[in-house]
């Protein structure tokens, strides 16, 4: 009987090197051991280590070149997926660690996308930083993008992404990310509605779970009451909905926004569609920032990340929550077990 091929690990991104990442990633392994043959760690040893003693995890690292060479071992493994630097300073932006923060998740994610990894949790990255090393992306949810149309060899444009927000009481998915609110008001289009609902179908049908229920949140105060106090509702949102529910589809709305996202946590929805990115993400992380996953729909691979950033006031002092990347972790881990490309 022949024996059983290990499947690849998961890699996790140490995320920006000054801030909380390579803390809470050190916290979240010390706490589940049991991932450790599962896991790798992409990012400077240096940093990682001082973080492990910053929190006293006491991990026994296992280095290793790639996580191709990671199949099999005790872990948890340290990818050294970045140039080395000097240790930076706690809590402080720098070109330095913005360096080290974009080379190991660009490492990751290739891993990913050729299958030498099955999934990408990624720490927090500074976005100046990442600027300031070079990045012309504003986040991670964009060079990821970037990175795997590349990878298909298409256009950007041809891979259309969205961020989902979740807790344990609240899904909701943006229709824009990082844009100004009058970029993300301008950009709200029947076509831009049902891509988004597709990419969400696609992707919870991966999950087998093909008849999730989609609310769509108004742009205007209770959702425009009739035209009173705007038509995006009437004009834009209604036809779109209506055709789709026409198909069969489970899409309901538009609700106001004032009450759909608790609407949805009473369990008369699965998720939300949100208009723009504070209209969904204040709710998710009013109800459950401690445990927040960021998942990057419409990507080839599963991505997960902790739902907030570097806290560069935290770094440093070993006082960082782990809940929100254990989660994440978590979330990976189910996922990478269930989708097909």
């Amino acid at each position: 009987m022949s024996a059983s091929i290990p499947r690849p690990p998961l890699v996790i991104s140490m995320g920006d090197p000054a801030g909380i990442g390579p803390e809470i990633v050190c916290q979240a392994l010390q706490r589940h051991p049991e991932w450790w043959p599962d896991v790798v760690v992409a990012g400077d040893a240096a940093h990682l280590r001082r973080a492990d003693a910053c929190v006293g995890a006491q991990l026994p690292w296992q280095p290793v070149a790639s996580p191709a060479d990671a199949v099999g071992g005790a872990g948890p493994r340290l990818w050294q997926a970045c140039d080395a630097w000097p240790l930076v300073q706690w809590g402080r932006v720098s070109r330095e660690a913005g360096c080290m923060a974009l080379a190991s998740i660009e490492a990751s994610a290739r891993a990913v996308l050729r299958g030498h990894a099955r999934a990408l949790v990624t720490a927090p990255v500074h976005k100046e930083a990442l600027s300031l090393a070079g990045c012309p992306h504003p986040g991670h949810t964009e060079l990821l993008q970037a990175l795997a149309a590349e990878h298909l060899g298409c256009d950007v444009a041809d891979l259309p992404v969205r961020m989902m927000l979740s807790n344990p009481h609240l899904k909701t998915v943006l229709m824009s990310i990082h844009v100004s609110l009058r970029h993300a008001l301008d950009s709200i289009t029947a076509d831009g509605l049902r891509q988004t609902l597709a990419i969400v179908w696609r992707h919870f049908e991966r999950l087998g779970r093909p008849s999730v229920r989609v609310a769509v949140a108004g742009v205007n105060p209770h959702a425009g009451e009739g035209g009173l106090f705007g038509r995006e509702e009437i004009e834009v949102l209604q036809p779109v909905i209506a055709a789709l529910a026409a198909e069969g589809r489970t899409v309901f709305g538009p609700f106001a926004p004032d009450t759909v996202f608790w609407r949805a946590m009473q369990g008369e929805f699965d998720l939300v569609v949100a208009m723009y990115h504070d209209q969904g993400l204040i709710p998710v992380k009013l109800f459950g920032l401690e445990e927040g996953v960021n998942t990057t729909l419409g990507l080839p691979m599963v991505r997960t990340s902790p739902d907030h950033g570097t806290a560069f006031d935290l770094a440093g002092t070993s006082k960082a929550d782990s809940a929100s990347l254990v989660a994440a972790i978590r979330e990976a881990m189910a996922a990478s077990a269930t989708l097909t490309s």
